[in-house]
């Protein structure tokens, strides 16, 4: 079969989207590639987003902040609306710091280097004069949406954001006959999408070709699938070998002694060699009788051999 080629004309419709007409394509290869680039422009494209916020003196997100017109959770609405352009694995802090009365805006926010807001103009919150307005958030690059229960914490006025990582706002298609020479039953692919303003729609469509080649390469030349590694089996004594000798109502003395030579929870002692038991210094056949009757009480014995 002959390799495809076709078309690809692109009119920028605004700062941040774009129009794609893709030409002539084999019949029926218009929804094909139509449905298959939708569907990973939309779910599949890395990006950034504010995942966490502590604000100074609100303890959750139900508070109302002094001298500041919206309430707390007006004002994380608005965050999840900033758009950043990040690329680190690891999440990355930023802060604000507003005390002058008057808008506050994205562009107030301090970001490393590495980090860029992509709206800047976009409004945050409104101060009333002598109020001040600080936090500080967490910034995390990721795939397609991740709820705040995700990232749910323990720690007060830390407050978890509901995140949308992808770049692409709205994705739309349509196929339309071309005609090629005297043949009609070719296709055109009407590609339109729109971006946050964190990545220009080209570089959308040629990444979200990528991912989709990846695919198909691993069905032409597949890698080898490596099988994760089968867990040892559990011992058997459920929860009862978990516990520390500590635990088992052992006396100080002979615990310690326990400890000390490496057996320190229940299953290491059942598992242990009754020959390397009996030479543990402070331990004696005395010990050894504590020991079995501590243990039978949880319903365990040792191993005699």
């Amino acid at each position: 079969m002959e390799q495809p080629i076709f078309e690809i004309k692109s009119e920028k419709k605004g700062d941040s989207s774009a129009r794609f007409i893709i030409s002539p394509l084999a019949a029926g290869y218009g929804n094909t590639l139509g449905v298959s680039l939708r569907r990973v422009l939309l779910s599949s494209l890395p990006g950034a987003a504010i995942t966490k916020v502590k604000i100074s003196g609100v303890k959750h997100q139900f508070s109302t902040m002094k001298g500041v017109k919206e309430d707390v959770l007006d004002f994380l609405l608005n965050l999840k609306k900033v758009r950043v352009v990040y690329t680190g694995e690891k999440p990355v802090k930023v802060s604000l710091s507003v005390k002058s009365a008057g808008e506050v805006k994205a562009s107030d926010i301090k970001v490393p280097a590495n980090v860029k807001i992509a709206n800047p103009n976009l409004v945050l919150a409104s101060l009333a004069k002598g109020a001040k307005l600080e936090a500080t958030m967490e910034i995390e690059s990721g795939v397609g949406y991740s709820s705040a229960e995700e990232r749910a914490t323990n720690t007060i006025g830390v407050i978890p954001l509901d995140a949308i990582f992808s770049p692409i706002t709205r994705v739309d298609y349509k196929v339309e006959e071309t005609r090629v020479g005297r043949l009609t039953n070719y296709d055109k692919l009407i590609l339109e999408i729109a971006t946050d303003g964190t990545m220009d729609a080209k570089s959308a469509v040629v990444e979200s070709s990528k991912i989709l080649v990846s695919y198909f390469n691993q069905i032409i030349s597949p890698r080898k699938v490596k099988k994760p590694k089968l867990e040892k089996k559990e011992s058997g004594l459920g929860p009862v070998g978990k516990l520390s000798v500590e635990e088992i109502g052992l006396p100080t003395r002979v615990a310690n002694a326990l400890v000390n030579a490496g057996y320190d929870t229940v299953e290491k002692l059942v598992k242990a060699d009754m020959k390397e038991l009996v030479k543990v210094r402070n331990l004696g056949e005395k010990s050894l009788k504590i020991i079995k009757i501590a243990l039978s009480e949880k319903g365990v014995a040792l191993d005699e051999k």
